[in-house]
């Protein structure tokens, strides 16, 4: 997926979020419900987390230097690292907080009509931005399910878009049902229930931003696909007799780095080795464009090397 696909949903979901934060604490103000104070916080954590991901994407695009030598693309996995952080404790611990302070001392709600017309109009923004990111993620996605996309996704931008998204249309329907139910049986205590399920919901979205951006910090290998691309490259030199180690590891999320250990013809000269590594190598960046660093390491083949 190209950066500028990734732009557009992040700049969709920024605009989206930032009129909804605005139109819920307007709700808030004129309602008092604690679901449409959590969910204004967490419209406040997802436009604060856009700008988090816009800044990475940013940063990730320095020169390297001889510190980084290979650059600076794993920019975009901390910042979407941190995007999971913030919705934990913004989002997540804010509305679980409130949940219980609403359960333990309920009040009613006043104006719940200023609440549901808000509301609804929060879900058409949202709907918009998830709408967005869903177009500029299906190239990517293929004929693959939505949930293996977001697991193997390297580039974390519209994965973090769409879990947000989603949760944010889930957390509306939670806080719309909770004043409804509050208004209908006049209990307060709907309304604490619905901001602690937003706040739990919040916080199983975190956890899952968690997880997979530790994965990409720590280091991925390319995809299932773009290895047996490698493979299938390098099958296709005459002069390389046998492939044994190959590794790879994104080092951004448009940057493969590869390293190979193969066994080539033994008749061939210093000379005539160098262009057949180049060659090998062009044949590589020509099926996986991604890949930008290539180490290749002529060897032998022994018993006790196994071939990968």
């Amino acid at each position: 997926m190209s950066t500028g696909e990734s732009k557009r949903a992040i700049l969709a979901a920024l605009l989206a979020n930032l009129g909804i934060a605005i139109a819920k604490f307007v709700g808030f103000a004129f309602t008092m419900s604690s679901s449409m104070l959590a969910e204004g916080v967490h419209s406040v954590a997802d436009t604060g987390n856009q700008l988090l991901l816009l800044l990475g994407g940013r940063r990730s695009r320095r020169a390297p230097t001889d510190r980084h030598q290979f650059g600076f693309g794993r920019e975009r996995y901390f910042w979407a690292f941190v995007v999971s952080i913030v919705l934990f404790t913004l989002g997540s611990a804010f509305a679980v907080f409130e949940g219980v302070e609403k359960i333990l001392h309920p009040h009613q709600l006043e104006s719940p009509g200023w609440a549901i017309g808000i509301l609804a109009v929060a879900f058409v923004l949202e709907a918009f931005s998830f709408r967005t990111a869903v177009h500029e993620a299906r190239p990517a996605k293929g004929s693959g399910g939505w949930a293996g996309y977001i697991r193997h996704s390297k580039a974390p931008e519209i994965p973090v878009v769409l879990l947000e998204d989603t949760g944010a249309l889930i957390g509306l329907g939670i806080a719309l049902a909770a004043i409804i139910i509050d208004t209908v049986t006049g209990n307060a205590i709907w309304d604490g229930i619905g901001t602690l399920a937003i706040g739990l919901l919040l916080g199983v979205i975190a956890i899952v931003l968690c997880v997979e951006m530790k994965s990409l910090l720590i280091g991925e290998s390319a995809s299932p696909r773009d290895e047996d691309a490698i493979r299938a490259a390098i099958d296709r030199s005459p002069d390389v007799e046998q492939l044994i180690h190959l590794r790879t590891e994104h080092i951004g999320p448009e940057d493969i780095l590869v390293a190979a250990k193969m066994q080539f013809r033994p008749d061939l000269t210093m000379a005539q080795l160098a262009e057949t590594i180049d060659a090998v190598e062009r044949e590589i960046r020509l099926d996986v464009p991604m890949a930008t660093r290539i180490f290749i390491e002529p060897d032998l083949l022994r018993p006790s090397s196994p071939i990968e």
